[in-house]
C-alpha cells in the first residue's frame, strides 16, 4: 500500500482544499486520482476510471486497462489458403504467349481458367549480355528481355560495386561470377513480410533424377547482410520434417564446383545458378544462349518444377512465411454494479416501464454478446463477439480481453 507522508502530505491537503474551493466543492473521482497521482512514488498509481461505475452503455478505459505496442511473430503456410505445400504448377498460355512471357512465367496453383486459381510465384531467366533473347542485330524492335531481367535483379539485390551475381565455389577462389541466372520470385501476397528461412524446400527433376533443395540458414540468421537484407546459400539437402534431426545440407555446390544459388528471405527471391542446376539435374536445364529468337529459357525451370521423376505431374514446393504482427490488448471490465440493465425494448413492458420479468425488480440479469471499441467521438472502431452469451447480474463481474492484431 502506498503512503503519502511528511511535506508531500501537507502539499496534497493544501491542493485538495484549494481545488474544492475553486470548484464549489465539486470533485470527480478522475480529478481526485489525477491530483493524488502527482504525489505517489515508486510506480504506484490510482486507476480511477478503471474502478469507476458506468451509468450508461459506454465505459472509458482506465490507465491499466490497455496494453499496446506488443509484437508477436506469426508463421503460416506461404501458399494460397495458408497451405505449406504446393504440389501442382500451372502457367497461363495467354501470358506465356504475350510479350511478358519473354521476361517471366507466372506460376499458378490451379489451371488459370478455373475458379480459385492464383499466382504463387514467377520464374525468369536473365543474362548479362542478352543471350537467350533476340538481339538488336536480328530485330530492331528487340527489348533484350534477358539482359533487362539480369539488370533488374542486379539493381534490386546487389551492392553498387557488384557487377555480377556471385555464388559460392569449391575452387581456390571460393566464389564464382555468373553471367546468367534463373529467378524464382515469390508473389508479394504469398510471402507478405518475409519467407521463413530454414523452413522451405523444393523438388526439381531432370534426366539425372529428382533432387531436393533448401537453404543453409542453420540457426536462421545470416552473417551475410547486403543491400537486399539477409542472404543465404541454396543447397541440396533435406528439412527432415517429422524427425527430431535438424535439416541436412548435403552440398552447396554441384559436381562442377559451382554454387547452386542465393536466397533472399526478406525479398521473397531465389537466384539460381543455371550451370550448377544443369550439372545436377541434366543438360535440359542448360539455357539456350542463341540471339536469333526469344528462347524463354525460364520454361526449362518450369518443366523441372512440374515433372517429378517418372514424368508424373507435380513436384513439391514447401514453404512458410513469417510476420511480425502488432497487437493491442484491451481489458473490458463490467463490475457487479454495471451493465445489469438493458436498453432492449423487450426488457420492459407496458407504458409504465415495468420490467417484463418480475424477478428483475430485485435481481436483474442481462447477457453480454458484443463489445464495441469507440474513440472519444463515439465512432465505432472495432467490434467483437463473445463465443456465447455471458450472463451479467449484481452478483457477477465480467472481464473480457479484446485482442487487436494489425
Amino acid at each position: 500500500m502506498a503512503q503519502i507522508q511528511g511535506q508531500a502530505g501537507v502539499n496534497l491537503s493544501t491542493e485538495l482544499a484549494n481545488y474544492l474551493s475553486a470548484n464549489q466543492g465539486n470533485l470527480t473521482s478522475e480529478q481526485l486520482a489525477q491530483i493524488i497521482n502527482q504525489y505517489l512514488t515508486g510506480g504506484d498509481k490510482i486507476a480511477a476510471q478503471g474502478g469507476s461505475i458506468s451509468t450508461g452503455i459506454y465505459k472509458r478505459f482506465g490507465e491499466f486497462d490497455q496494453v499496446t505496442g506488443k509484437v508477436e511473430v506469426v508463421t503460416t503456410g506461404m501458399w494460397s489458403g495458408d497451405t505449406g505445400s504446393l504440389a501442382t504448377f500451372f502457367t497461363s498460355s495467354t501470358q506465356v504467349a504475350a510479350t511478358s512471357g519473354d521476361y517471366y512465367y507466372n506460376v499458378y496453383n490451379q489451371d488459370p481458367a478455373t475458379d480459385g486459381a492464383a499466382i504463387q510465384f514467377a520464374i525468369a531467366y536473365g543474362h548479362q549480355g542478352g543471350s537467350g533473347s533476340i538481339s538488336l542485330e536480328n530485330d530492331d524492335n528487340s527489348t533484350l528481355a534477358t539482359k533487362a531481367t539480369y539488370a533488374q535483379y542486379k539493381q534490386i539485390l546487389l551492392d553498387q560495386d557488384d557487377a555480377q551475381f556471385t555464388f559460392v565455389s569449391s575452387s581456390s577462389q571460393g566464389t564464382h561470377d555468373s553471367d546468367d541466372i534463373y529467378v524464382i520470385n515469390i508473389a508479394r501476397a504469398r510471402y507478405k513480410e518475409k519467407m521463413d528461412a530454414g523452413n522451405w524446400s523444393f523438388q526439381l527433376s531432370g534426366s539425372n533424377g529428382e533432387f531436393t533443395f533448401i537453404d543453409d540458414s542453420g540457426k536462421k540468421f545470416s552473417d551475410t547482410v547486403g543491400k537486399a537484407g539477409r542472404v543465404f546459400n541454396i543447397a541440396e539437402g533435406s528439412l527432415n520434417l517429422g524427425q527430431q534431426a535438424e535439416a541436412t545440407v548435403t552440398s552447396t555446390t554441384a559436381s562442377n564446383g559451382e554454387g547452386y544459388g542465393l536466397f533472399y528471405p526478406d525479398q521473397g527471391l531465389m537466384i539460381l545458378n543455371p550451370s550448377a542446376f544443369a550439372d545436377k539435374l541434366g543438360s535440359e536445364l542448360s539455357p539456350n544462349l542463341g540471339v536469333d529468337a526469344e528462347y524463354q529459357n525460364h520454361g526449362k525451370l518450369f518443366t523441372a518444377f512440374k515433372l517429378t521423376e517418372g514424368g508424373s505431374n507435380g513436384g513439391d514446393f514447401q514453404a512458410r512465411r513469417t510476420e511480425n504482427v502488432s497487437t493491442s490488448h484491451y481489458f473490458v471490465r463490467a463490475t457487479n454494479r454495471e451493465f445489469n440493465y438493458s436498453n432492449n425494448p423487450t426488457f420492459v413492458s407496458g407504458s409504465d416501464g415495468s420490467f417484463s420479468e418480475s424477478t428483475f425488480e430485485t435481481d436483474p440479469k442481462t447477457f453480454i454478446t458484443t463489445v464495441g471499441l469507440y474513440n472519444d467521438s463515439n465512432e465505432l472502431l472495432a467490434i467483437s463477439k463473445t463465443s456465447q452469451p455471458i450472463v451479467k447480474s449484481f452478483d457477477k463481474e465480467v472481464l473480457i480481453k479484446v485482442k487487436l492484431d494489425f
